[in-house]
């Protein structure tokens, strides 16, 4: 079943959302014949960096950035939670209202609260929840479970990023869910390639999920004395205090960087590190792989998905195993002495334009 032809196509979701405006962009790139537009309700808030260019084109709901705290935490996290679902009638509002001055549009919800609100609001809408909203809270929470569940059925369409994805929302609401790779900028990655790969950077998010300590008790229990920078697009404060006071001087707190700067530091970087307690598809990883890293992670049934390749430089480590880190480096410096070289099967699957555009073809038309 396909939608009818219609005029406009409308990305919701966070503009301080790096996954969502790159979307957002991609599909505004390889739709020069439609209007494409990113509706939201945050742009700046609570330490995040605005990353909305002149080129976007960029509509508002009820921008809530005033309303919250000036820095990530766990109450941070709380209280955005809280006010999101405080300010609904507001958004059902300023949605609907948009919704009526352009009825002849596809609205595609980037995550799950904006599914929601499409929901809410009685407005046709294609879906794309997050890995965590699907394999993580669920199992948390029975109140969560109930909406998610609704808010599935509801879509027209549901597109995740894993096989682990679909298989969890087929199993949770029976509904059949789309695998769709979201992509990486495979021609913007190109432009960085370095053969002098001296660094180790954790490349995942600076909370409990992604266990960031983990990297430390193995370095400690080893004894090795690398430094390790540490990238994250996002953090808790009081975990990033902790972990802070568990850095050497090698080590650099890099935080969250703008794209180009990420790349370099990646092309530089021969072991790469993402070890989180659960994962769906993550960007991240591949991005690194493009950028030639070795990638060091927990087992995840996404690395079966990837090509030969993507996982010739992955590392399956074992926490249990104290000496991990240790076994990770030496084995990386071996494996970094071979380039790596793209095949055709990555190109195709990872390749963002390639990729949306069959969203595109499939959906969107």
């Amino acid at each position: 079943m396909r939608f009818l032809v219609l005029n406009r196509i409308v990305i919701l979701g966070g503009a301080r959302d790096f996954h969502a405006m790159d979307w957002y962009r991609t599909v505004q790139k390889n739709m020069a014949d439609r209007e494409v537009v990113f509706l939201t309700d945050l742009v700046e808030s609570e330490g995040y960096c605005n990353i909305v260019t002149k080129t976007d084109r960029i509509e508002k709901l009820f921008v809530i950035d005033k309303f919250l705290f000036k820095k990530q935490s766990s109450a941070g996290s709380a209280w955005r939670n809280f006010f999101k679902i405080l300010v609904l009638p507001i958004q059902i509002y300023k949605l609907r209202k948009f919704y009526n001055k352009n009825p002849n549009s596809i609205f595609h919800a980037h995550p799950m609260y904006y599914m929601l609100l499409c929901w809410l609001s009685r407005i046709e809408y294609i879906g794309s929840p997050q890995g965590s909203e699907i394999l993580v809270r669920p199992n948390k929470s029975v109140v969560y479970n109930f909406f998610a569940i609704r808010v599935l059925r509801s879509a027209k369409y549901v597109i995740v990023d894993s096989v682990n994805m679909k298989n969890k929302i087929q199993e949770m609401s029976g509904v059949n869910a789309l695998v769709h790779q979201y992509g990486i900028d495979v021609q913007e990655l190109k432009k960085y390639k370095n053969r002098n790969k001296q660094q180790i950077t954790s490349i995942r998010g600076m909370t409990p999920l992604y266990r960031i300590n983990e990297i430390f008790n193995s370095r400690e229990y080893c004894g090795v004395s690398d430094g390790i920078n540490f990238i994250y697009p996002h953090y808790e404060e009081g975990y990033l205090k902790d972990i802070k006071n568990r850095m050497i001087a090698k080590d650099k707190d890099c935080g969250r960087l703008k794209k180009n700067n990420m790349y370099r530091l990646l092309s530089e970087t021969y072991l790469a590190i993402s070890i989180p307690m659960s994962d769906s598809s993550p960007r991240s990883v591949y991005e690194a792989i493009f950028l030639g890293c070795i990638v060091a992670v927990t087992y995840n049934p996404f690395i079966a998905c990837m090509p030969k390749c993507m996982r010739d430089r992955i590392i399956i480590v074992d926490l249990n195993d104290k000496e991990w880190l240790k076994s990770a480096i030496k084995k990386a410096k071996q494996l970094i002495q071979h380039d790596y070289i793209p095949s055709s099967e990555a190109i195709s699957i990872f390749d963002q334009d390639l990729s949306i555009k069959r969203v595109i073809d499939e959906l969107y038309i």
